[in-house]
């Protein structure tokens, strides 16, 4: 087999970095051919650094005959079987934080509800190295639910009428390994299923049912977060406010005053407008919430209730 040299424009060796050139076993079955040494006089500040500097130095003969040309070809990395990802997380290595990434690991997470926001929710979970998540929702996947979640199903897709946890099992399953499916709605005989996690995410509007999911939440000493929206019509424009409200076993006495418990539909004067901009925002303050309350963001203020207002665009906290 040839063992090319890089080579300058003009077709000569580039020996401004050759260092040697032999065979030499790095691992099993990996050979090199070829070393370099470029080091500059006050050395490299890191790794990334230095692997950079190599790949512009080999790269710009071939750039300068054709610049659509790239060694950075973003080629899909597999990856170990131990991973919760299918395929690398090179979102995090680029931005360097895996460190801080790390946090988030072994934490098994629960969403009940998958309607606008517990669905956003997923999207934004599902990103991050979190041991299991799993979804809980006994309802079918219709077509305002398409209007009013991430992603753009076909129309094929809407007429199977499958689960809404099923669906976004089956969606999210391609990045996470371990997103698992329950088709049931929460309820008195299957609460004790979210026991065995972490940390839940409340993204339902039933009061009872909310009750009973957070009272076995706080007897077991899990944290979560409730999410709420509250949208009307006034002089024919959209106003509201979306709230997350978080609670850990250091902090309970704020739920009653922050959180109702009264059933929409049963509720002559309440709306249930959801919109997708709304649902969206919704999901990202919780999830900002659960990394700060993580370490992964840092958290000056402490609070525990978020509150943004759409005609003014106020963002409230409190409850620190």
């Amino acid at each position: 087999m040839l063992h090319l040299q890089p080579y300058n424009k003009d077709g000569s060796i580039l020996t401004g970095i050759v260092h040697t050139s032999n065979d030499a076993e790095l691992a099993n079955g990996v050979i090199s051919n070829h070393s370099f040494s470029n080091r500059p006089p006050n050395g490299y500040s890191d790794y990334y650094e230095k692997f950079m500097g190599y790949l512009n130095i080999l790269m710009s003969p071939a750039y300068s005959i054709d610049n659509s040309v790239t060694a950075k070809t973003f080629n899909v990395i597999n990856i170990s079987e131990e991973s919760v990802f299918n395929y690398l997380d090179t979102n995090t290595s680029r931005a360097e934080i895996g460190v801080i990434s790390q946090k988030l690991e072994n934490h098994k997470i629960g969403i009940v509800g998958l309607g606008g926001t517990g669905s956003y929710v997923l999207d934004l979970v599902a990103k991050t190295p979190v041991s299991e998540i799993h979804l809980f929702d006994g309802d079918v996947f219709s077509q305002h639910n398409a209007f009013r979640s991430p992603g753009a199903p076909d129309i094929e897709k809407l007429r199977e009428k499958c689960r809404k946890s099923d669906y976004f099992c089956d969606l999210y399953k391609k990045m996470h390994k371990y997103v698992i499916s329950h088709n049931e709605y929460i309820d008195a005989t299957n609460v004790n299923s979210l026991l065995s996690l972490d940390f839940v995410f409340i993204c339902i509007d039933k009061g009872k049912i909310k009750r009973e999911t957070i009272d076995n939440l706080v007897k077991c000493k899990i944290s979560f977060i409730d999410v709420g929206i509250g949208i009307e019509v006034v002089d024919n424009s959209l106003i509201g406010q979306v709230r997350i409200t978080a609670s850990t076993p250091e902090k309970r006495e704020h739920i009653s005053n922050r959180i109702s418990f009264s059933n929409v539909e049963e509720d002559e004067y309440s709306t249930n407008i959801q919109i997708a901009d709304l649902n969206a925002l919704n999901a990202t303050l919780a999830v900002i919430q659960w990394k700060k309350l993580n370490g992964f963001y840092q958290d000056v203020t402490k609070a525990f209730n978020t509150v943004y207002s759409i005609n003014d665009g106020e963002l409230f906290n409190d409850e620190y």
